[in-house]
């Protein structure tokens, strides 16, 4: 019988033979003739870059182009960040337009006469779709006051390029860059109108985006909120794009971006603070917001449950939990084990919080924020709800994990958010069980975390974190039946009578790629009973 190290073993040989053979394709002249088959098509439709600043950083400061050593600036020693900023070309939006044109165009003609066939490193797929976008966009220097020859190979290049595109876009398995690689796909076929086969690839290719990624409600099926901002924006620039072009906009455009704001909304505009759940950290969608503002979109929507996630609020208190079960494999590439888990803020600082999510894929911090341990929920033994297994660079979780009996309840007085998940049923054979309630005349949180096992023959080892913001200060009580917690002159005591509650140290990882030291609260305890009921109190002094 083939076990499971062998199928793995299969699989990478598999991989790559398939891998060697695709790279053989790529650099034979058949692929250069296929790629190379472009129209004698004028570049008519110019957009505005100012379209894309929901995307770019713009300095505040903008540079000249012969600020930059142009002579030197395709030297080969850059590490992989620096070789794939001078690729992409995004840097030309940090470019005054009172740069030289020629100069300019002249970095471009220097990156054909190097690059005009395919090479695997300067052609990789979000590279090539970025360098599209940005040379379209930044026409004022890349495009104006050009000769004949050299629009010609612009043109020429432009068109190779998205048919690389066209050739390679099943391929990605992140969907964030098959959405860059679709938008400059419709790009390339809005700014050529006359050749009709890239907007209307583009649009099939977005449309299979829209159903393959995007639920009923308009959430990613991935549950990851940075997702759907990301959805959001690359929407409307596209949407955008066609406006300017006075296109006509396809209806199913207009109605993915109802979707995906009516649940930016719910999650970001109803409360203006970053929930740090499945990949999310701090933001900056306030300025987002003001991009919005400025093009004419406006959100709403009123509803206290989306996407997995609940949230609760009233003038000084959000209550917000993640109720929902875990996405599919495939859209499990930030996912975190942290069902059931849940963030208080009051008076919009953060009460309550969990640890943040650390992005960058090689970075051994990026598996442990997508520990349990690192959310304000209950872990079994140190293990995780979700269990992951590396694929390539990423890690994917194992078998899916399924939130059932939830229940919510918004009155003005009494609020309650429960559920119950199976991630520890196969391991311990543990069913955990937690509510959440809170009366708002006494600004009381009382929680239950419970645990259910079938057939209790040995003692399991639980844990129950709190995890709060660095610039909250703890104290232990003299009793040590008690905590007390300060955040900016507001003060909160944490209590379990029946269960030991300490202090422990650990990691945030609010802010991207980045970490600080912060503390959390924890119960520790042992179960071997059937039923087991955790009960404990947050209070305000």
């Amino acid at each position: 019988m083939i076990n499971k190290i062998s199928l793995g073993i299969l699989g990478r040989f598999y991989f790559n033979i398939k891998e060697n053979f695709k790279a053989i394709y790529q650099n034979s002249n058949f692929y250069e003739k296929r790629i190379s088959r472009t129209f004698n098509n004028s570049f008519e439709y110019k957009p505005s870059p100012h379209l894309l600043s929901s995307i770019i950083k713009y300095q505040n400061k903008k540079y000249k182009i012969e600020d930059f050593a142009i002579e030197s600036i395709w030297q080969n020693n850059l590490n992989s960040k620096d070789y794939e900023k001078l690729n992409n070309f995004f840097w030309f939006f940090s470019l005054d337009l009172k740069s030289s044109k020629k100069t300019t165009q002249a970095v471009i003609k220097n990156w054909i006469s190097n690059n005009a066939k395919y090479q695997k490193k300067s052609w990789e797929f979000d590279l090539t779709a970025k360098r599209i976008i940005s040379w379209l966009s930044n026409h004022q220097l890349t495009y104006e006051d050009s000769d004949q020859e050299y629009r010609y190979s612009f043109d020429h290049m432009i068109q190779k390029q998205t048919n690389h595109l066209l050739n390679e876009i099943k391929n990605p398995t992140e969907l964030e860059n098959k959405m860059i690689g679709c938008a400059a796909i419709i790009l390339t076929g809005l700014a050529y109108k006359n050749e009709k086969q890239y907007l209307d690839n583009g649009l099939n290719l977005l449309k299979n985006i829209i159903k393959f990624s995007i639920d009923n409600q308009g959430f990613p099926k991935s549950r990851n909120i940075r997702q759907l901002i990301f959805y959001l924006k690359y929407f409307i620039i596209i949407r955008e794009w066609f406006k300017e072009s006075q296109s006509i906009i396809p209806e199913y455009i207009d109605e993915t971006i109802y979707y995906l704001g009516s649940s930016y909304a719910f999650i970001w505009q109803n409360i203006e603070q970053d929930i740090f759940f499945n990949g999310n950290y701090l933001s900056e969608n306030k300025e987002f917001d003001q991009y919005l503002k400025r093009l004419g979109y406006t959100f709403k929507n009123q509803i206290n449950e989306l996407g997995g996630y609940t949230i609760l609020k009233n003038k000084k208190i959000i209550l917000v939990a993640d109720i929902g079960s875990s996405p599919n494999r495939i859209f499990s590439s930030d996912y975190q084990a942290g069902a059931l888990s849940f963030e208080i803020f009051s008076n919009n600082k953060k009460l309550i919080s969990n640890a943040g999510y650390y992005s960058e894929r090689n970075n051994k911090f990026n598996k442990l924020s997508r520990s349990t341990a690192l959310h304000c929920a209950l872990t079994i033994e140190d293990y995780s709800s979700c269990n992951f297994i590396k694929d390539k660079n990423n890690f994917y979780i194992n078998k899916n994990l399924k939130v059932t009996k939830k229940n919510v309840v918004f009155e003005n007085n009494y609020w309650k958010i429960s559920g119950a998940h199976d991630g520890y049923s196969i391991k311990f054979g543990t069913i955990y069980e937690r509510e959440i309630e809170f009366y708002p005349e006494q600004m009381k949180f009382i929680g239950y975390d419970k645990l259910f096992r079938k057939i209790p023959n040995k003692e399991i080892k639980f844990d129950i974190r709190f995890h709060l913001d660095p610039n909250s200060k703890v104290m232990k009580t003299q009793d040590n039946k008690s905590i007390l917690i300060e955040i900016d002159e507001e003060g909160w005591k944490f209590s379990c009578d029946n269960f030991d509650i300490n202090i422990d140290n650990g990691l945030y990882f609010g802010n991207k790629n980045s970490y600080k030291e912060n503390q959390n609260i924890f119960i520790s305890g042992m179960n071997k009973e059937k039923e087991q009921v955790i009960k404990w109190e947050i209070s305000k002094l």
